[in-house]
């Protein structure tokens, strides 16, 4: 089932996943792509869970702050309510949302929709986060974004929690969070655990 999109074609959809650590720029990533759609015509429309309120209630902003207005819901299956007829749907922050989020973008892009999910692949403890992997199994393409590691200058690819909250979904900044490679990751967790 493909739908007439805005220019009279008929096309496939598919679904792009831009995932990493905190601070990698998959905001920034998922803005340019969106902003790319708009300067070609396309319709666009961009979803955020409703929890994360960090910038803005409605706006999805990048740590350089760049600013786009967005649709927050409160669970994956709403997004399906206000995504119709758009030739690019964009979701931020995906890992906060429910295991639905799969099969919406599946849904999107069966029915022809490009869409284009960035977020977190794993938590602060180095676990696959929330709905991603399965993403990541079902897009046509995947991108893995690093930030520099705080301590060495290499890729990091972990999003440390410098603070001693506890909980899956802390949301915070540099006050809370750090980026680290893989060393420096596995030596502050273990100095963590071995006082």
């Amino acid at each position: 089932m493909f739908l007439e999109r805005s220019h009279g074609h008929t096309r496939s959809g598919w679904i792009e996943v831009i995932c990493g650590s905190m601070f990698s720029g998959k905001t920034e990533e998922l803005l340019r792509r969106l902003r790319r759609a708009l300067i070609a015509k396309q319709s666009v429309e961009i979803f955020k869970p409703a929890v994360d309120t960090r910038f803005h209630a409605e706006d999805i902003v990048s740590h350089d702050e760049n600013v786009i207005h967005s649709t927050p819901v409160q669970a994956a299956a709403q997004i399906l309510l206000y995504a119709n007829d758009f030739d690019v749907v964009g979701i931020d922050e995906a890992q906060f949302f429910d295991n639905e989020l799969v099969m919406v973008c599946n849904k999107l892009a069966d029915a022809g929709t490009r869409v284009i999910v960035a977020g977190l692949d794993m938590d602060y403890t180095g676990k696959p986060f929330g709905p991603i992997p399965a993403l990541l199994a079902t897009a046509e393409y995947v991108d893995k974004v690093h930030a520099i590691c705080i301590r060495c200058g290499g890729l990091a690819q972990y999003s440390h929690r410098t603070s001693d909250q506890k909980g899956l979904v802390v949301l915070g900044e540099g006050d809370r969070y750090e980026p680290l490679c893989r060393r420096c990751y596995i030596e502050k967790t273990q100095s963590k655990s071995h006082p």
